[in-house]
């Protein structure tokens, strides 16, 4: 990475960690924390972040933004769900949803990544210990966690939660972790001139702001436009820290 690119990273590293956290990591600890003590030890979910880590990194979406979206997407199913669905079967949904948030973005360089990533989840899942109906809520999810186009129903109306969740959480990664991570690792990969990325910058700030109005769980409504909140307070402050030190142009 050139060297201008080291630098705003560390920069937009610095801003975050003189920010709060998102509020969803403050109220929602515990429910956080149980869906990664799920998302730790289970076999199948190891076994779907090896398949992912094959083939790393996907446009600044591997291994850590993966997990972080399953370990997410399991604790929007528990607060979603953890009081309308007995203890085994919760966990067994939490237990889809983490699969398919490892899952998701397994095809991210390609074009139309989504449906890409649903037609090779199809083919891994076959080999897992999961019923057909089981595959195909996974592999819908991964289908509709595409921003800005319309999901389609799942077949199966008790698993809606496994594919509202993981888009939830997907885009939760819009906020800090755009800037801290996924900005860097993007334009790495695809050889962006530093002058172009400052180009783009505040274009982009508006598309990111567009996805405050697309959560779908409840909980994604009420938390997802605070992380997007302070995923572009750290931007607009980077913008302009960078514009003092490099100027216009870089």
């Amino acid at each position: 990475m050139e060297k201008k690119y080291l630098e705003a990273r560390r920069l937009a590293e610095r801003i975050a960690a003189g920010s709060d956290p998102p509020l969803f990591y403050v109220h929602k600890k515990n429910e956080v924390g149980a869906s990664r003590k799920i998302f730790d030890s289970h076999p199948m979910v190891r076994r779907s972040l090896s398949i992912v880590q094959k083939g790393e990194d996907n446009f600044g979406h591997g291994l850590s933004h993966v997990s972080k979206v399953a370990v997410d997407a399991g604790a929007l199913v528990m607060i979603e769900k953890g009081g309308t669905v007995p203890g085994q079967k919760l966990e067994r949904i939490i237990l889809l949803a983490h699969v398919a948030g490892a899952l998701h973005d397994i095809k991210r360089e390609e074009p139309e990544h989504a449906e890409r990533g649903a037609e090779e989840a199809n083919r891994i899942l076959k080999d897992f210990h999961l019923t057909e109906t089981e595959c195909t809520a996974i592999v819908q999810a991964i289908r509709n966690h595409e921003a800005f186009k319309p999901p389609q129903p799942l077949d199966e109306p008790s698993l809606q939660i496994v594919s509202d969740a993981l888009y939830d959480a997907d885009k939760f990664r819009w906020g800090p972790d755009n800037f801290t991570e996924t900005v860097w690792m993007m334009v790495e990969k695809m050889k962006v001139p530093y002058a172009a990325l400052l180009k783009r910058f505040l274009p982009g700030l508006k598309g990111i702001e567009r996805i405050s109005g697309t959560f779908r769980t409840s909980t994604g409504r009420e938390y997802g436009p605070d992380f997007i909140s302070r995923g572009l307070d750290i931007g607009r402050r980077l913008f302009g820290e960078l514009q003092e030190r490099y100027g216009a142009e870089g």
